[in-house]
């Protein structure tokens, strides 16, 4: 799996575990709703800087985001 799905695939699975919206993670994390967006459909690259910042703003650990799933 391209590994920015795999990291917008798990950004989303975290999100709806915390029972958030985008525009909620957006607001906590400093990102806009509209990069959310993409990086949850595969569409952005983050760095390593933006994955650790957004697994802060989900209260996991940034491996957890790089982490395969189940369904990968």
């Amino acid at each position: 799996m391209d590994m920015r799905q795999l990291v917008g695939r798990n950004v989303q699975r975290f999100r709806q575990k915390n029972h958030l919206t985008q525009e909620q993670l957006a607001e906590i994390s400093g990102f806009s709703q509209q990069y959310i967006s993409g990086l949850e459909k595969g569409r952005r690259n983050p760095t390593i800087v933006t994955i650790y910042e957004l697994a802060q703003a989900l209260g996991v650990s940034h491996m957890e985001l790089m982490r395969p799933d189940k369904q990968a």
